[in-house]
């Protein structure tokens, strides 16, 4: 039985610098990994709704990193090769302000 995990293992949650918690690598990661589901779309209310992943990436105008739409569901990739401890952003385009 595999066990679940909400989180990558190369992946954690930390105080970060730009608001409360953030995404923090633990490792290096190359440009274009695949780093998991971050939000998916209710089929009942059409609501997006984030998954541990999404749930603590932060903003920023100059992201490292993107989320890509397959069907209903959208997975964060890196924009660019990132260091260790380094924060995990995106900029903020799913949710109507």
């Amino acid at each position: 039985m595999t066990k679940y995990r909400p989180l990558p293992d190369n992946l954690t949650i930390m105080p970060s610098k730009i608001e409360g918690l953030g995404l923090f690598t633990l490792s290096d990661i190359s440009k274009g990994e695949n780093l998991g589901l971050s939000h998916i779309v209710d089929l009942e209310t059409g609501e997006i709704v984030r998954t541990p992943l999404g749930g603590f990436i932060n903003h920023s105008d100059k992201p490292n990193c993107e989320i890509v739409k397959v069907d209903r569901w959208w997975y964060l990739h890196t924009l660019e090769d990132i260091k260790g401890l380094s924060e995990l952003t995106l900029k903020y385009t799913l949710y109507k302000v």
